[in-house]
């Protein structure tokens, strides 16, 4: 008879403890221990010699005599997607797909082995839902293959007896919360059962031609849930950002072993999916008025495609001991920064009043060349006047109150034009552009000349 060990352990970094405490010493986290069961007389290497656990074959070589591999991608059927994984899906990767629930998680992987199924076979292993309910969003979705197999089954190891059956070119697990190894006799979700499965998918992924992707629930701090080793195993992380309550998501991947971590996808959820945008500055900026204090318009950079965004600010008179900053979609402790910068070198007073900053369309905007256009909506909301619509703003701003220049301004400058804007406020740092006979470029070097132009 097999004995067992009750342990404690930490969800979030994996410390373990034969007693709960509230906070971990190793990560500091509160509430993390759950507790969990574990053998004490199987030896913990027995599970490596399983026939089922599946291990990669390799041999020593000098890297000069490494060599070189092309990869063979195969297209997901969505543009936005593609671009977002570097050109394709990669034979052999394993991705992870976290996002709030509701937001398209299921729906974009279902359209994907949809297209995927037309030419080669794909198994959907779902433990959440039943076969009937992946059926019903298959057909609202207009998704009808033979290549598709879908099954409701939370048993690792049953799930791996139809990937030998069916030897599918793509796998879907949703999700790897709900799915456990009958040898643990810890929880599905917990860490011990989210390790070994995950690693069990890595080993199975590596050592066959098949491509896996793993969807992750969502915790309260917007992370994936279970321990972060799920996403060192991994080798590309996809986040969905935005709000479910809006017609479009935005895909970011926060890893990437096969392309850049820099890119962001635009899609929008209709009744037939998720449809990839090609245009999202011009979506991000289909509800811009005209002539509103505080509404301005600046250019971010998200891999190598430049977004126009509108930001607001509304800064209003506040009767709280402490006035209020409330920032979504830039980091509040730049935006505290740039309070600062203002009043110290224009010598207006913002620290009596309440202020909201508000990115239009759930974008968040991470790069400081934004700090100019933000700049300049404080001063227009702060002087109820209004700024003209047909304006850019571009640069990075100092401690000093200086303009820096801002990166790839070319390639702003060009989506700028394309779109119909007239006038462009960059740093007088930015020289090497070229003069453009449908724009007005007007350089700054210090906020105080920003003022002074506006105003």
């Amino acid at each position: 008879m097999a004995k067992t060990q009750t342990i404690y352990s930490c969800q979030n970094c994996g410390y373990q403890t034969p007693k709960w405490l509230g906070k971990c010493p190793d990560c500091n986290k509160w509430n993390s221990f759950a507790e969990e069961t574990k053998s004490t007389n199987t030896p913990t290497a027995s599970r490596y010699s399983d026939p089922a656990f599946f291990t990669i074959s390799s041999e020593v070589k000098s890297i000069d005599e490494v060599q070189m591999e092309n990869i063979a991608r195969f297209s997901s059927g969505n543009s936005e997607l593609d671009r977002l994984l570097g050109g394709g899906i990669v034979p052999s990767s394993l991705v992870l797909l976290g996002g709030d629930p509701g937001i398209g998680k299921s729906t974009l992987v279902l359209q994907t082995v949809g297209h995927v199924a037309k030419t080669d076979p794909v198994l959907y292993i779902s433990g959440e839902e039943s076969a009937s309910q992946i059926k019903m969003r298959a057909e609202r979705l207009g998704i009808h293959s033979k290549n598709l197999f879908v099954c409701s089954e939370n048993n690792l190891r049953k799930a791996l007896e139809f990937v030998e059956k069916i030897k599918p070119k793509l796998l879907i697990v949703d999700s790897i919360q709900t799915i456990f190894l009958p040898e643990h006799e810890s929880a599905p979700g917990s860490l011990t059962q989210v390790r070994e499965c995950a690693g069990k998918l890595l080993y199975l992924t590596k050592s066959k031609t098949l491509s896996t992707w793993i969807i992750g629930h969502m915790t309260k701090e917007g992370m994936i849930a279970g321990p972060k080793v799920l996403e060192h195993l991994v080798d590309t992380v996809l986040y969905f950002e935005g709000d479910k309550g809006q017609a479009y998501r935005l895909l970011r991947a926060n890893k990437n072993r096969f392309g850049s971590t820099n890119e962001v996808g635009v899609f929008e959820m209709t009744s037939a999916g998720l449809l990839p945008i090609d245009n999202p500055s011009a979506l991000f900026l289909s509800g811009s008025s005209e002539k509103t204090p505080g509404s301005v318009i600046v250019s971010s950079l998200e891999g190598s495609r430049p977004f126009l965004v509108e930001v607001q600010v509304l800064v209003s008179s506040s009767n709280l001991a402490m006035p209020r900053r409330v920032s979504l979609g830039v980091d509040g402790n730049r935006l505290a920064l740039l309070i600062a910068i203002l009043e110290k070198n224009l010598g207006y007073s913002i620290g009596g009043q309440d202020v909201f900053l508000n990115v239009v369309g759930g974008l968040k905007l991470s790069e400081p060349s934004s700090d100019l256009g933000i700049l300049a909506a404080l001063l227009s909301s702060f002087r109820n006047h209004a700024l003209p619509q047909e304006s850019v703003y571009i640069g990075e701003v100092g401690l000093g109150g200086e303009i820096r220049p801002a990166p790839q301004l070319e390639l702003r400058l060009a989506e700028i034009e394309r779109l119909g804007f007239k006038q462009v406020y960059i740093s007088e740092k930015n020289t090497k552009i070229k003069k453009s006979s449908k724009m007005e470029i007007k350089t700054l070097k210090t906020v105080g000349q920003l003022a002074d132009l506006l105003f």
